[in-house]
């Protein structure tokens, strides 16, 4: 008979604003061979800049030869720069806040925006090696030189079952670029979720907002939804990411420098002199700055964030034994972002709730 689920928790401690670190060694040191017997594992992160990669991204990142997840992420890290004129930042803009919690609150819109673009996510399912590293990636793991406070759980599980299927018409607006928290109550999809999940025993499981099938030019991410970030930011991000990218990278530029281009094609090609910062201040040879390079710019030039169609949701019992309700983090929302006008201003996910075994 398989092992029921098993769920840990970790405190995160990271030793610098951009940190990567291997929470699989983690585990095994705090819970030793807790999640030994099973084939899966369900990584979670609860914050809005700190999360993980798809595991076969991160695994062909790793391989012997390629630049690794965090020059990856530093790219992203170089195309959205701190401390270059955010809106998110303009902190006495930010109605939402309390005078103390202005005084108090990162300016951090460079990292939620390297997390969105990089194609970070809350939660991933791994295919469980014990042995293999699993990299929690912290882009903003200090504030005025304190760590951050971060938490990931786990649950290693045997199988994952579907238990239902929902789908749900989102209404869009007629603005191309346009972006919609799918936790809004006006919506009624949380409460789908929470309905779904009371009505069947899920103990330990995800829920799992997809895209449907025929939806184009759309993507799910899971972040604050901070109006200025998501109105103003992003949106500017969307609308012109060629000219987004000059405005706010040309600080860090160094002089103009070549690299094959092959590996890109000419409307992305004012892509180039950041990757030359990073051949220069990584001294990487020319073969691994093209394959990073190709890496990141395999998406067309109008979009060049790596969202996802899909986005998932732990579903825990770890409140109340036996009954598994959703979790997220306090700022966590599932956001539906897209860059072309929508069919009749609306647009369909269907919602998947699954139960670990």
């Amino acid at each position: 008979m398989p092992n029921r689920p098993v769920e840990v928790s970790l405190e995160v401690n990271p030793a610098a604003r951009l940190d990567v670190i291997d929470v699989g060694q983690a585990v095994r040191d705090q819970h030793g061979d807790a999640l030994q017997p099973f084939p899966r594992a369900l990584y979670c992160s609860f914050h809005t800049t700190a999360g993980y990669l798809d595991q076969s991204l991160a695994t062909r990142l790793e391989q012997e030869g390629e630049p690794g997840v965090e020059p990856f992420v530093k790219v992203f890290k170089t195309i959205f720069p701190e401390g270059a004129g955010y809106e998110h930042d303009k902190l006495e803009k930010r109605t939402e806040l309390s005078e103390e919690q202005k005084r108090n609150e990162p300016q951090n819109a460079d990292s939620h925006l390297a997390f969105i673009g990089a194609g970070l996510r809350n939660c991933v399912t791994y295919r469980h090696r014990p042995k293999d590293p699993v990299y929690f990636v912290d882009l903003d793991g200090m504030n005025e030189g304190q760590a951050r406070q971060r938490q990931t759980t786990i649950v290693g599980f045997s199988e994952e079952e579907e238990v239902v299927r929902e789908r749900l018409v989102i209404p869009v607006s007629a603005h191309p670029i346009d972006s919609v928290n799918l936790k809004d109550p006006k919506l009624g999809l949380y409460e789908q979720i929470e309905a779904l999940t009371a009505k069947y025993d899920v103990p330990k499981g995800r829920v799992r907002i997809e895209l449907a099938k025929g939806e184009r030019h759309a993507g799910l991410t899971v972040n604050e939804y901070e109006t200025l970030l998501m109105r103003h930011d992003l949106a500017e991000v969307l609308r012109e990411p060629l000219r987004f990218m000059r405005e706010k990278a040309s600080h860090l530029l160094a002089r103009p420098r070549a690299i094959p281009n092959r590996s890109l094609d000419y409307a992305k090609y004012d892509m180039v002199q950041i990757f030359n910062q990073l051949f220069d201040h990584f001294r990487m040879n020319e073969s691994m700055v093209e394959r990073l390079a190709a890496r990141v710019l395999a998406v067309p030039a109008s979009r060049f964030l790596r969202m996802k169609r899909s986005v998932s949701l732990l579903v825990s019992d770890r409140q109340t034994e036996g009954i598994g309700r959703p979790v997220q983090g306090t700022y966590q929302s599932p956001i539906l972002v897209q860059w072309a006008k929508a069919s009749a201003k609306q647009r369909e996910v269907e919602v998947v709730l699954s139960r670990f075994k």
